[in-house]
């Protein structure tokens, strides 16, 4: 019990950080690696307003934090034509420094004895399974509000621009619409996604670490395929959910994987990489294997 509960726990905080990704991923069909340190950004605004006995503020903050990165990041693609890839991970570079600098010169910051959305939250059923469903339905009442939010956004005439432009940018611009802006704009909308998620982390942890970022990206994109598997690949609002119940797979796959015998606590980023090289290569597989069975079917129909 307690093994699924923390699984939905973090899968919902993460899947906050898997509609981000969806965003640029999917939608925007624009790699951006700004993701690991836009995470951590969110971790440490997040963490050191906590501890400055501000924390709705830190969610907040973390937030416009995350959409300021994803702002450079698409004026380094737009303005300076950088490409997309090297843009995020300049973005993702200097952030580092920058996150550093907000968590004091200290490579993470512990929230113990201070007071956040998951310990105003516990003191409402303050025993150990009260706990767990306070928490659950903190996690559930965020991730729905910016799934809810998500969807009603790509289904304004701004929502459609970002979509069009994912589509067909030509097609946008001889439209007389500005490319760059929307661009830019859905950049920092996923950033913003990714930052909200790493400052609930941080209250839902306790802690911001600078390493924490590290391999997010991975697990984004390992929670917008698992989801697809199941889902397809149909319309935004089936997507951003996909990506939502992706991750609650995801995570729930990693905790058996880690539970097991086989594989050590310290394996979790190799696990991940592992599912996401499985997710991805799944539809060659299948195309071996339809390959294969019409060769085989037309060997029989030449036997014949």
């Amino acid at each position: 019990m307690t093994l699924l509960m923390g699984s939905l726990h973090l899968g919902l905080i993460y899947g906050l950080m898997a509609l981000g990704i969806y965003i640029t991923f999917r939608i925007l069909n624009t790699p951006d690696l700004t993701t690991d340190g836009s995470f951590t950004l969110g971790m440490a605004v997040s963490a050191t307003l906590t501890v400055a006995g501000y924390p709705a503020y830190g969610i907040l903050l973390g937030i416009l934090a995350g959409a300021l990165a994803g702002v450079i990041t698409g004026l380094l693609q737009t303005k300076l034509k950088i490409h997309p890839i090297l843009s995020g991970i300049l973005t993702m570079s200097g952030l580092y420094t920058i996150n550093l600098f907000i968590l004091g010169d200290r490579s993470n910051v512990s929230l113990l004895g201070a007071s956040h959305l998951f310990s105003w939250a516990a003191a409402l059923l303050p025993n150990a399974a009260g706990r767990d469903i306070t928490r659950l339905a903190l996690t559930l009442l965020l991730a729905c509000g910016c799934f809810a939010a998500l969807v009603w956004f790509f289904h304004t005439h701004l929502g459609l621009c970002i979509r069009a432009v994912g589509d067909n940018d030509d097609m946008v611009r001889a439209s007389s619409i500005n490319v760059d802006a929307i661009r830019i704009l859905a950049i920092a909308l996923s950033n913003a996604c990714v930052a909200f998620s790493g400052a609930v982390a941080a209250q839902y942890q306790g802690f911001a670490d600078i390493s924490s970022g590290v391999g997010m990206m991975v697990v984004g994109l390992a929670s917008v395929i698992i989801g697809e598997m199941f889902f397809g690949r149909r319309s935004v609002t089936i997507g951003l959910l996909s990506a939502v119940c992706g991750s609650l797979l995801y995570r729930l796959i990693i905790a058996l994987a880690l539970k097991s015998d086989f594989f050590p606590a310290y394996a979790l980023k190799l696990v991940s990489a592992l599912i996401v090289t499985i997710a991805l290569s799944l539809p060659a597989v299948r195309g071996w294997l339809q390959l294969a069975r019409v060769k085989k079917e037309a060997n029989q129909h030449a036997g014949n």
